[in-house]
């Protein structure tokens, strides 16, 4: 298993990142909005389920997306990927060995 990123891989994770990021923060939006739309809980039963995802998705988006170093690179990829993320056109925009690599790092979860 190869442990650095190829150049032209590393290049389209830094363009990804953001937009990944950017996923995963509607993503949170939207469960929040289901939350705060949700009329058979008080406004305290709501504003304490919103608390509770804000402090369990701030620790996943900070294991997904903080410190995108070179060498890290591929795990961070793995965890987009896992995250339900990364598009396909994205994943499959990948070499050949990057792609292997995360898959097997996914398997290994």
């Amino acid at each position: 298993m190869p442990r650095t990123i190829a150049e032209a891989d590393w290049k389209l994770l830094r363009r990804i990142h953001p937009l990944a990021l950017e996923r995963y923060c509607e993503r949170v939006l939207a469960e929040i909005e289901r939350v705060v739309h949700n009329s058979t809980q008080s406004a305290h039963q709501r504003y304490l389920e919103i608390f509770k995802i804000i402090e369990q998705r701030d620790r996943e988006i900070s294991s997904i997306f903080n410190d995108p170093r070179r060498s890290n690179a591929l795990t961070m990829l793995a965890r987009i990927r896992a995250a339900g993320i990364l598009t396909e056109d994205e994943f499959s925009s990948l070499s050949p060995e990057t792609r292997s690599t995360v898959e097997l790092l996914l398997r290994a979860r």
